[in-house]
């Protein structure tokens, strides 16, 4: 209980839990990047393919 105390009452631990905060943050921008290009790539991928094949 004490190293609770300590994570929400003092500066380094309030620091720490905005440092854990900005990692998730940035966890969730980095996987919507990421799966907004690879969607993109795909659809891109899969109309020049349909385009060499001519259909």
């Amino acid at each position: 209980m004490h190293a609770w105390n300590d994570f929400l009452t003092t500066d380094y631990g309030l620091m720490s839990l905005a440092v854990i905060a900005f990692m998730f943050v940035m966890l969730g921008y980095i996987y919507h990047y990421v799966a907004k290009h690879v969607k993109e790539d795909t659809e891109k991928h899969d109309r020049l393919v349909r385009e060499a094949r001519g259909g």
